[in-house]
């Protein structure tokens, strides 16, 4: 009778191990929920269905390192996660599509309510839309009379420290939507959101603008990482 081969048995155990790990992961996220997993284990779970024969637990751990957390690994671009060794097309989409659904739960909080009353709602969204851009964008929440969201829209979309706004744009797509009042966002990718001189200026053009057509700029929100800056708050407008 042959002995088996040595790579044989190598690789037979190599897949019992990867099925019994993926096993093991799962069951404990069954009975005790997402507290129960390290960053790196969520990741790798997430990861299970794009990878069916691939171990994803240096693929997670990769992730975490090169982007510093998980929430940073699910927001980095397209071209950035296509970087890590064993990250298909397939499980790029996948990481991108948990990225999408959090905005979208955020944003969906959002609908039929007045804004200015759900205020840590509006920041919830804001943060998990625009913190870890690592380009700077200016959108616009436009807003009827009642308060409640009409539209929300990135207007302009800029470089690493800079996006042009324009105020007569800015005014006409108000017009076009009825609005009556707006929120002004952009985020800083620097991770700072200190208004800058620029921003201030640019927001009052924007009130100058506005106020005589009966549109009124409620705020102006700046996102950086982890934390945010009100100009009606720190009443620079």
């Amino acid at each position: 009778m042959k002995e088996p081969k040595s790579g044989s048995e190598d690789k037979a155990t190599v897949t019992s191990d990867h099925k019994g790990h993926r096993q093991r992961l799962r069951e404990r996220f069954r009975k005790t929920g997402e507290q129960s997993l390290a960053d790196y284990e969520l990741l790798e779970f997430l990861l299970f269905s794009a990878l069916p024969r691939q171990d994803t637990k240096p693929i997670a751990k990769a992730l975490l390192q090169r982007f510093g957390s998980f929430s940073a690994a699910l927001a980095a671009p397209r071209a950035r996660l296509k970087e890590i060794d064993g990250l298909s097309d397939i499980s790029v989409d996948t990481l991108k599509a948990v990225h999408a659904s959090i905005i979208r739960y955020h944003r969906a909080e959002l609908d039929e309510r007045r804004l200015l009353d759900s205020w840590s709602k509006v920041i919830e969204y804001l943060q998990a839309s625009m913190e870890l851009s690592t380009v700077e964008q200016f959108r616009i929440l436009f807003l009827d009379k009642k308060n409640g969201l009409i539209a929300d829209e990135v207007q302009q979309t800029g470089t690493v420290d800079h996006t042009p706004v324009y105020p007569r744009e800015v005014i006409r797509r108000a017009l076009e939507h009825s609005a009556t009042a707006l929120i002004l966002v952009h985020n800083h990718p620097s991770g700072d959101p200190t208004p800058s001189r620029a921003d201030i200026q640019m927001t009052q053009k924007i009130i100058e603008v506005a106020t005589p057509l009966g549109i009124e700029v409620h705020d102006h929100i700046i996102v950086g990482l982890r934390n945010n800056v009100s100009l009606r708050g720190m009443q620079l407008i």
